[in-house]
């Protein structure tokens, strides 16, 4: 058997790419032109966004996830004798990727694998972190590593697992009394039509959403895939049924126990604890609607397993797993893959 150690020498690096998020109130509103740059959302939507923040104190949720994920990761790749370092960079704040490129350059890092935060297929969470990654070393330059981003992992066994698990916690949070007439409402978060129509997003999403739900043997009157988080002008046509419309509708059909589950999301971050936490709660008492909200995969063991076998299937050729009815996802993805979408002038104000 050939010694972990030295099949890992072709590539001496594994980088977390990730969104990043404001860890203090100086921090939002430079965060947030970072996101929005070059797209057409108006200024006031901005603003308002920033206020989603100020609900707590100006951090995000999201680095320190990070930096929870990383020391799992660590701890499991230090456990099964994979002996490389773990480099963090982010697309919109600090660390930002370009200083982390920068740094593994210094450090003599050549060759790198890639943990996007993503699980799913779109321009927003695949193409663009792969063009982040170019932009990054093209900033560095002739030093930069070669990066390998890692496969798209939406059906990976272990992540199902790992959502599953977290929704049967909250069904058991609901208790026997809701019976077998609780609804399932799986949330993502939102893109354009015309992202979603260069893209396998909504199949991938409605695919884990069926496995989660066939694990408790629901039928699926019994449960929907919907949005959240919307961001584009009015006038652009974005995935829906947004989760509070939904919530509503289920309440108008006499249901009165809803499980809301963020399928689309890996930790809790910014969208989930104030568009869930914060809105879809307040929508869900206003009309007497029982709503417990699922966690996220967040450290869950088997996510940070399943993080570790996809650094196996590079470095050693190890299988690659996928549940459900789609195999699994290439290491590289095409070139005329997750196109970016249609971008439309401002409508009318």
């Amino acid at each position: 058997m050939t010694d972990a150690t030295t099949e890992t020498a072709a590539h001496d690096a594994v980088l977390v790419v990730s969104f990043g998020g404001p860890e203090g109130p100086d921090d939002v509103l430079p965060f947030l032109e970072n996101v929005l740059r070059g797209r057409n959302v108006p200024r006031e939507r901005m603003l308002e966004v920033s206020e989603h923040y100020s609900l707590f104190g100006g951090v995000s949720p999201i680095n320190s996830q990070c930096r929870d994920v990383i020391a799992a990761l660590k701890q499991e790749l230090d456990a099964h004798q994979i002996e490389l370092p773990i480099y963090w960079g982010n697309r919109n704040w600090h660390p930002m990727l370009s200083d982390t490129m920068e740094q593994m350059a210094r450090d003599g890092v050549r060759r790198a694998l890639a943990f996007v935060t993503s699980a799913y297929s779109s321009y927003s969470s695949c193409r663009q972190y792969r063009e982040n990654i170019l932009t990054a070393q093209e900033a560095v330059g002739g030093t930069a590593p070669v990066v390998e981003k890692l496969r798209v992992f939406y059906n990976h066994p272990d992540f199902v697992e790992a959502n599953i698990d977290r929704l049967q916690d909250a069904v058991a949070e609901l208790g026997p009394e809701s019976g077998d007439t609780f609804h399932i409402a799986f949330t993502a978060h939102s893109i354009p039509d015309s992202m979603a129509d260069g893209c396998d997003y909504v199949q991938q999403l409605t695919e884990v959403s069926h496995l989660a739900a066939e694990s408790l043997g629901l039928t699926e009157d019994r449960w929907k895939l919907v949005y959240q988080s919307r961001s584009g002008p009015p006038h652009i046509p974005w995935l829906e049924p947004d989760i509070c419309d939904h919530l509503e509708a289920l309440k108008s059909d006499g249901v009165n126990d809803v499980i809301v589950m963020p399928i689309g999301f890996l930790s809790d971050h910014m969208e989930v604890i104030f568009d869930l936490d914060h809105e879809a709660r307040e929508t869900s008492e206003r009309i007497g609607l029982n709503m417990i909200r699922s966690g996220t995969v967040g450290t869950h063991p088997k996510f940070i397993t399943m993080i570790r076998k996809l650094i196996s299937e590079r470095l050693f050729d190890a299988d690659r797993e996928a549940a459900g009815t789609c195999p699994p996802r290439p290491d590289r993805c095409g070139e005329d893959c997750c196109p970016a979408p249609a971008r439309h002038p401002r409508g009318p104000k």
